[in-house]
């Protein structure tokens, strides 16, 4: 969370994809406010997506990106294919996009070349914005950007672009898959690090402290999510973490980690024993890991989510349990920023009545989760690339039973 992590080349890509499509639904430019996607074409990295941030996308010039000034120094270090305009806080990214669109001087942009090359490809926006794109359902567009874009431009059909980019980001290029790897590796090394600390008598917060540094001197930055490390007692609640108190013999852990490398999130889970594991969860982790493989013989290009689903629910139908159904048994996973590793506020999961096309270079949190089945609980989730050869999985710790 310090550079660019990506080349000249992967973000040039990206760009002509993405305008392709503005081509092809006849856009003049389009208003990018999801962090993961103005990331995706700019490698701009850093925790300054709290505020809004703004990325325009001509069809046929450079792009402009519309932050807080104070970023200024950030994106002077990090981005090498757009423009940055800066706004001081009396004023907001809509405003400033406003006076863009509006072709008005603005009174605090900083005066070099670059911003002078900035005024004239503004200059050249008044002609095409008719049909302008943005993207409704993002974390960045709130009713109040929306609003002013809205009041103050007038003669603008405004088109919903939401999910122009997100679909260009599942397949994962050679260079994703790399950070891809990485991050299960410095997931590994956090997930067996909270694995050896947990015992009789252990804080919780000295277990996550263990997993955090051991993903810290692997490489790891800051995850997209959690990690997530649960007592039993808390065991069922989705999102929660550590807390105060102190493991005991006989209790389960919950573990559900992602190891993250330039903000691709690789996540894992499994549940860990203290002492012994009760007849039935023992029972039941056999037929999570029986359940898993399935996951990965599904995964071939052309399926659909829906039928690799279907392949897992055959396994646990074929334990006796035909009742039991999980909202999906994995998700799709890569960039991601807090407070999701999905990539945004919506989650694209392995669903029963998805019909998402699967395609190689595609990854996932691929998960075998059993929990209040009334024969016991068992978890076990990993990372998961499809690649040329079959469904590979990136987290290598073992999926237990694991006894503390």
């Amino acid at each position: 969370m310090h550079a660019n992590p990506f080349t000249d080349r992967e973000l040039e890509c990206r760009l002509k994809a993405v305008r392709q499509d503005m081509a092809a639904r006849d856009l003049g430019l389009i208003l990018l406010s999801t962090p993961e996607n103005i990331f995706y074409l700019t490698g701009l990295d850093h925790w300054g997506y709290f505020a809004p941030h703004l990325l325009l996308v001509p069809a046929d010039d450079q792009m402009v990106l519309i932050t807080r000034s104070m970023e200024r120094v950030t994106i002077e270090n990090q981005v090498r294919n757009a423009l940055s305009e800066g706004h001081y806080d009396s004023g907001t990214a809509a405003d400033f996009a406003v006076r863009h669109l509006q072709n008005r001087p603005t009174a605090n942009r900083r005066q070099s070349a670059a911003l002078e090359q900035a005024e004239e490809a503004i200059e050249a926006l008044p002609g095409i914005q008719r049909r302008i794109g943005v993207e409704t359902w993002s974390a960045g567009h709130s009713y109040g950007v929306g609003s002013a874009l809205r009041e103050h431009l007038e003669g603008v059909d405004w088109i919903d672009i939401t999910g122009l980019v997100d679909k260009l980001r599942p397949v994962k290029s050679p260079e994703e898959q790399a950070m891809m790897r990485r991050a299960a590796a410095a997931g590994d090394a956090g997930t067996q690090a909270a694995i050896a600390a947990i015992h009789d008598g252990a804080k919780e917060a000295d277990v996550a402290a263990e997993c955090l540094a051991a993903m810290t001197r692997a490489g790891g930055t800051p995850p997209g999510f959690g990690p997530f490390i649960r007592p039993d007692a808390r065991i069922a609640e989705e999102h929660t973490t550590w807390g105060d108190g102190v493991y005991r013999s006989g209790e389960r852990v919950f573990l559900k980690i992602a190891g993250c490398v330039s903000r691709y999130n690789a996540p894992q889970g499994r549940i860990v024993h203290i002492g012994a594991v009760p007849d039935a969860d023992a029972a039941m982790a056999e037929i999570s890991k029986a359940a898993f493989p399935a996951i990965l013989d599904g995964l071939h290009p052309g399926v659909t989510a829906a039928d690799v689903n279907q392949s897992w629910q055959s396994i646990v139908d074929a334990a006796g349990m035909p009742h039991y159904r999980r909202h999906h048994c994995g998700d799709l996973v890569g960039i991601g920023f807090p407070p999701s590793w999905t990539g945004g506020n919506r989650v694209t999961g392995l669903r029963h009545d998805s019909d998402l096309v699967i395609q190689e270079g595609m990854t996932f949190h691929a998960m075998s989760w059993f929990n209040e089945t009334g024969r016991g609980d068992y978890f076990a989730s990993n990372t998961v690339l499809l690649g040329p050869d079959g469904a590979e999985v990136l987290t290598k710790t073992p999926m237990g039973p694991l006894i503390a």
